[in-house]
């Protein structure tokens, strides 16, 4: 079999599996969606608001805030997982917890990442809106309340750019869940999980795991989901770019 028909073949079945359904890829597909969207989620509700306070308050360490907000924006990925592993191990100070190598570590380690990237973007986009704008609103009488929900209004297209540039970082991250997370797929019937299906194993970890043991259809199946996933991210984030 040369390289041609080797690809070809794998192609195939890696259609076939997401066509039929394959509970395995399917369950892959599950835990990503939940540990990225949740993730995000969480992230989007504490960025945000995040964003808006250094925008609109003054108060003592903004200027560092700001700079651990751009600093966060490249974190590298492994050393988030490596220090939320330290701290979550048996041995480690939240240890009682009893959270490694479960989804609420993986989502934890997703949301330290994406948080300060949905901050960065939103916070930009927030200092994007023209000036003259809220000094109307003051002008006008409002308060900074008012100022607050204007400038909302007029960045909203950003800050869901923000969010959806979260949720893309999210979908392709590897490094932090694998270590936290183990990437785990049951082989029995423990806790309601079925037979051979995903208990912290995502699309990116998968791919990992089924490349190294040369199961290149399974591999494809889910590379082509994990693209699929983060193209539609980036047609929505360009979509409400242009937008703003």
């Amino acid at each position: 079999m040369n390289g041609a028909e080797f690809l070809y073949g794998g192609a195939v079945k890696a259609f076939e599996l997401i066509i039929n359904l394959d509970p395995y890829v399917m369950s892959i597909t599950g835990v990503s969606i939940k540990v990225s969207g949740t993730a995000t989620i969480l992230a989007a509700l504490t960025a945000i608001p995040l964003a808006f306070a250094l925008s609109f308050l003054n108060f003592r360490g903004k200027q560092g805030l700001i700079t651990l907000v751009n600093t966060g924006m490249g974190l590298p990925p492994v050393f988030v997982g490596l220090f939320i592993y330290v701290m979550l191990v048996p041995a480690g100070p939240l240890g009682f917890l009893k959270m490694i190598l479960t989804q609420e570590a993986m989502i934890l380690a997703q949301y330290i990442l994406v948080t300060p990237i949905i901050a960065g973007i939103s916070l930009a986009a927030i200092k994007a809106v023209p000036g003259p704008i809220i000094e109307t609103v003051y002008t006008l009488g409002g308060r900074e309340k008012d100022a607050v929900i204007t400038t909302l209004k007029e960045a909203k297209f950003g800050i869901i750019t923000a969010i959806l540039a979260g949720l893309g970082r999210a979908l392709a991250e590897v490094g932090a869940i694998l270590i936290v997370g183990g990437n785990i797929a049951e082989t029995g019937s423990i806790a309601g999980i079925g037979e051979g299906l995903s208990r912290t194993r995502t699309l990116t970890t998968a791919i990992v795991s089924e490349t190294s043991k040369w199961d290149i259809s399974t591999a494809l199946a889910l590379g082509i989901i994990l693209i699929s996933l983060n193209l539609s991210v980036n047609l929505l984030a360009n979509f409400f770019r242009g937008r703003d």
